[in-house]
Parts: structure tokens; C-alpha cells; sequence
């Protein structure tokens, strides 16, 4: 597969990154903190803009970087103003990333204002069998810069300041772990876009080494797995990776979290009728998030294109939440805003690259699977 490389954008580079270009360029220190000025504070979209900086410096700068790399192609909305960005980037492909307003907190903080779901790749390795994402297979990792830019771009067409992310958009942040990393750092960093890591959100299928990789990173992200099964038998029907790294293993990299976090966890469990919305996997969740000290988000299936699977009834939702509540564990149901509008990751990008022939078709003969972006 050929992958043509990405442009080096501003929005992924760090002060120290953008300094050593202005030494190379026999440039007094001080224009490099003009540029990081530029990039971040004032959110400049072209180098004209750059008005303080000499017009010799931003075209030599513009020979080498660029202020953005993705162009917005469309935004849905829902009846409930849920947005969903389809970003077009400099290759051709597309990635999206969901808006979602005033949601009750369920990551430990306060209230949600302004949550941005963030992609971390183009496609998915992982081919989690509820999600849109992996349908087309994997492509590549997003680079920081890309990651980042979601958020200028979603920010600049909204006109409102995003208080929250959450790497659960296309992809699997920790296959592309060195890339979100960064990304995060410059997200959080003052001088970049000056979001708490606590306001931050890492989602895993399950990749229990770069947990504890993870674990150790410094910024007080938090994390959240999503596990959609509480037996090997029933997570192995949903998630391939637990073939991979089964709950035993999960579990051991969980522990190594609880003892390097003071953050509580958060299991993703999507409920879906006859595969693992029974009381039997309610009970057996309630004893995984006890052990791990961890809350328990339920979310009804999202129905996909192309794939069989349905949403419990609203009464058996109720019923498994009752299950988790009575044994004691923070657990909340969401009923999914963004339903009408594709809002299940990666099927506005599937319907739009199959309508382009960038794929072939929604589910290909062979997939690059398991294993594909891992760094």
C-alpha cells in the first residue's frame, strides 16, 4: 500500500522543535517564540497572517511546514446538536471527529460542556466487531499534527472553546502511541492548546503492554477500556484483541494502572441484544469493576451498516444497569445522542470513500488486521 507522507504541520511541533528550525535558519530565539504565538494563541491559518514575522522567514518556513494539513469536507448534525466533522487530509482519505454537548460527566470530573471526540488513525487494525472503524481495514497513524488540528478545526468552524476529549473516534490510540502522546502533551500545554489532561480521555480495545506504557506517562490523563465483554468467551466474540491479550492480561496491566493513577477507570461495555446484554455478563462486570475500581459506562449498540447486530430493548438495558448498581459499581446508561446521524464511529468516512472508490467496498475480502500501526 502506498501512503504518501504527511506534510509537517506547525500544530504538531513542540517550542524546542520549533526553535532548533529558527537556529537552522540563523534566526535570533526570539521569532521561534513569535511562531509558537502564531501557531497556537492566535490560531493563524496561513503564513501570510504571520505579520511580525520577516516576509524572507515565513517564505522559507512555508517551503518547509504547513499551518494546516486537513480542510473540513462536511458536518452532520442531530436533532439534539450533536455534530459530526468529516475531515478530508492532505492524502485523500478522511477521518471523522464528533462534537457532543452538555453530556453528564462520566469520566470522573465535572459536567461535561463541550466534548470532542478525537480519530487517532485512518482506519482500524483492531476489527472490534460493533464498529464502522475497522470495516475498510487500517491505513495509517494520524501524526500529532492531525490529531491536534481536530481540534483547531473543530473549534475555529464552531466558534466555542472544546472543554474535553476523548481519543474513542477512528482508530487505537495506543497503536499509535508516540503520536497521541505528543499530540497530548501539546494539548495540554500552555503555550499550546491549554486543555486539563484530566479533561482528557484515552480509550484501549485492550493493549495491555502500552497500558502500563501508558501508566507511565506523566500527564494525569484518564483512561478508559473499552471491554464490551466480562468473560473470555463473550469479549473474544466482540473484541479480537482478547485473543491477544485476554482479560487475565488485561487485568494485570490494569492493576499496574491503579497502582502508578489515583484517576477511577472507566469500562466502555456496548450493550447488544443476545451477544452480552445477559444478567450473567451483568454479574460477571460487576466483579471485573469492582477489582479494578472502575465505573461502568453502558452504551446501546449504534447500529452499523453492513453489520447484523441490534440494540437491547430499553427495559433490558435497565435491567443489566440495575444488576451493576445493586452490586454496588458506578455505572451510568447513555442512550446515545448522535444516533441519528451515524454518530458510530467511522460510518460517515466509510459511506464517503465508497462512494469515491477510494475502497472498494464496506467490508473488503481481506483486511489489514491486528497488529497495524503498533509503534
Amino acid at each position: 500500500m502506498s501512503i504518501t507522507p504527511a506534510p509537517q504541520g506547525l500544530l504538531g511541533m513542540k517550542p524546542e522543535e520549533i526553535a532548533a528550525v529558527f537556529t537552522e535558519l540563523g534566526q535570533p530565539a526570539f521569532r521561534a517564540r513569535q511562531l509558537v504565538e502564531w501557531v497556537f494563541a492566535k490560531r493563524a491559518a496561513t503564513f501570510e497572517a504571520m505579520t511580525n514575522l520577516p516576509k524572507a522567514t515565513r517564505e522559507a518556513l512555508a517551503t518547509r511546514f504547513v499551518t494546516r494539513t486537513m480542510t473540513i469536507a462536511k458536518v452532520t448534525g442531530s436533532s439534539d446538536t450533536t455534530r459530526k466533522f468529516l475531515l478530508k487530509l492532505h492524502d485523500g482519505r478522511y477521518v471523522e471527529t464528533v462534537l457532543i454537548p452538555a453530556n453528564p460527566a462520566l469520566y470522573g470530573g465535572a459536567s461535561d460542556r463541550r466534548t470532542l471526540c478525537v480519530s487517532s488513525q485512518v482506519g482500524c487494525a483492531y476489527d472490534c466487531k460493533f464498529c464502522a472503524s475497522g470495516l475498510a481495514g487500517f491505513t495509517r497513524n494520524l501524526t500529532a499534527a492531525e490529531i491536534v488540528e481536530q481540534i483547531v478545526q473543530v473549534e475555529a468552524y464552531a466558534g466555542e472553546r472544546v472543554d474535553n476529549l476523548v481519543f474513542m473516534g477512528m482508530g487505537e490510540p495506543l497503536a499509535n502511541f508516540s503520536n497521541v502522546t505528543k499530540a497530548i502533551e501539546i494539548l495540554n500545554a500552555e503555550w499550546g492548546i491549554g486543555i486539563g489532561a484530566r479533561h482528557m480521555t484515552v480509550s484501549t480495545s485492550g493493549l495491555a503492554p502500552q497500558i502500563k506504557k501508558l501508566a507511565d506517562f506523566p500527564l494525569q490523563i484518564r483512561l478508559a477500556i473499552s471491554l464490551h465483554g466480562a468473560t473470555d468467551e463473550v469479549r473474544e466474540k466482540i473484541m479480537p484483541v482478547n485473543r491477544k491479550h485476554n482479560l487475565a492480561e488485561l487485568f494485570e496491566a490494569l492493576d499496574y494502572w491503579n497502582q502508578k493513577r489515583k484517576q477511577f477507570l472507566t469500562f466502555e461495555f456496548i450493550l447488544i441484544a443476545n451477544v452480552n446484554d445477559s444478567l450473567q455478563q451483568a454479574q460477571a462486570l460487576a466483579k471485573r469493576a469492582r477489582s479494578a475500581n472502575a465505573k461502568v459506562n453502558l452504551i446501546p449498540y449504534n447500529t452499523v451498516d453492513g453489520l447484523d447486530w441490534v440494540r437491547p430493548s430499553e427495559a433490558a438495558q435497565d435491567a443489566f444497569l440495575a444488576v451493576l448498581l445493586n452490586a454496588g459499581v458506578t455505572a451510568t446508561l447513555r442512550r446515545e445522542k448522535g444516533h441519528d446521524i451515524a454518530a458510530a464511529c467511522g460510518q460517515l468516512r466509510l459511506k464517503q470513500e465508497t462512494e469515491l472508490g477510494i475502497i472498494e467496498s464496506p467490508i473488503p475480502a481481506k483486511r489489514i488486521t491486528i497488529g497495524g500501526g503498533a509503534d
